[in-house]
């Protein structure tokens, strides 16, 4: 276990006397969209056949929380439900079948899992997984279509989100989407490993596979938008032009790799046009990190012709289709999307966390803020706000 420093310590609980029993804890419950979460006492099942309960004891926040908390897509709204997906804890118990983790194990969640055993899987070209992939529309568990949580007062179900529900002091997944981790690793910084770093570096290495003097733009500096930028960075891309409506991003970007800034507010002319000056007639890569439709047509059309690349990160819940003719492709660029960085979660996020360890990704800087757990609606407000990149909660 970790102390509030994300130091290691050599304090455990007792799992014997919770395991295959409810547990009662703590959780931030939102019951409509966009009204506050609601801190209370809930009753969390224990595992089922091929299911992990595990106790959080970090969690953070980012823009797909905050698009679902909001409720933009009402499609997604199902209500009560706790939400979260950006996490790191401890294995509680683990439920029938489960053969890869244990008790005590330190593990982070992932939204997007990997079972082993279906079709995409077992395909070296996707990171998708029939069973356990992303999925915003599910509310309960695979193996009998219920909820692991329910309200203490009258025990009604609340809803799952994203394959994670990390709001809570306990949560249980599938384990497909629980991944195992290095137990020297400290958790504090393994919690963004769960989306926005693996996300951001992952596209950068996995998905666009930047080369070294490469050039980059990267449209959206926020912790995804920032992660590309660590990425493209340790891949020796020589020229990174970061591109927000928010100046007081670009200092903490020049940080972590950003060489050139466009502040499109201040600009007399089309950012791409600006870019294809800047960079030579385009960039090699080009990321959008915004959830923008009119942003993606300005990532794609700042990448060079032949041979440009533009992949698309950012959360589009708007009905409206690509802003592309098609025979814009024909000029040579392609547009791609990713998830989770094209990672496979539970057979190379181990690895990535190695490599995150040994400082080839600079973790600290995402971490601008620390609340305790209680103080959640306040980490959504300053992620509204644009002040933070990723508040941690200690639960």
């Amino acid at each position: 276990m970790e102390n509030l420093n994300g130091k290691p310590t050599n304090t455990w609980f007792n799992s014997s006397e919770t395991a295959g029993k409810v547990i009662t804890c703590r959780a931030a419950v939102v019951y409509g969209p966009g009204e506050p979460f609601v801190v209370e006492q809930v009753r969390v099942d224990p595992p089922q056949k091929m299911e992990v309960r595990i106790k959080i004891l970090f969690t953070s926040i980012c823009h797909t929380d905050l698009s679902a908390w909001q409720g933009e897509n009402e499609a997604q709204r199902a209500y009560p439900r706790i939400l979260g997906h950006e996490a790191s804890g401890i294995v509680e118990s683990v439920g029938e079948g489960v053969r890869d983790m244990k008790e005590g194990d330190h593990v982070v969640p992932i939204f997007n899992g990997e079972c082993g055993d279906c079709i995409y899987c077992k395909r070296e070209k996707t990171n998708m997984c029939e069973r356990s992939g992303v999925n915003p529309f599910k509310t309960v568990m695979v193996s009998d279509g219920k909820s692991r949580f329910s309200t203490l007062k009258d025990g009604k179900p609340i809803c799952h989100f994203l394959n994670t529900s990390t709001f809570s002091e306990y949560t249980v997944l599938e384990s497909a989407c629980v991944v195992k981790v290095d137990p020297a690793a400290p958790l504090k910084k393994m919690t963004l490993l769960s989306c926005g770093v693996s996300t951001g570096v992952g596209a950068a290495w996995n998905t666009a596979d930047v080369k070294a003097g490469s050039s980059v733009a990267i449209f959206g500096l926020g912790a995804v938008g920032l992660a590309v930028a660590e990425g493209a960075r340790s891949r020796g891309a020589s020229k990174i032009i970061g591109v927000d409506v928010n100046p007081n991003k670009f200092i903490k970007g020049r940080a972590m790799g950003i060489t050139d800034t466009i502040n499109p507010r201040d600009q007399e002319k089309p950012v791409h046009e600006i870019i294809r000056e800047m960079a030579g007639g385009g960039v090699d890569y080009s990321f959008e990190c915004a959830g923008n439709l009119d942003v993606i047509r300005e990532a794609f059309l700042s990448s060079h012709e032949g041979w440009g690349l533009t992949v698309v990160l950012g959360i589009h819940p708007t009905p409206r289709m690509l802003p592309l003719h098609p025979m814009e492709l024909f000029a040579g660029r392609s547009i791609i999307a990713s998830v989770f960085g094209g990672f496979k979660g539970k057979t190379q996020l181990p690895h990535f966390a190695q490599q995150c360890m040994k400082g080839v990704v600079n973790l600290d800087e995402f971490i601008t803020h620390e609340l305790p757990f209680e103080k959640i609606n306040d980490a959504f407000q300053l992620l509204v706000d644009g002040i933070s990149l990723r508040c941690l909660l200690h639960l």
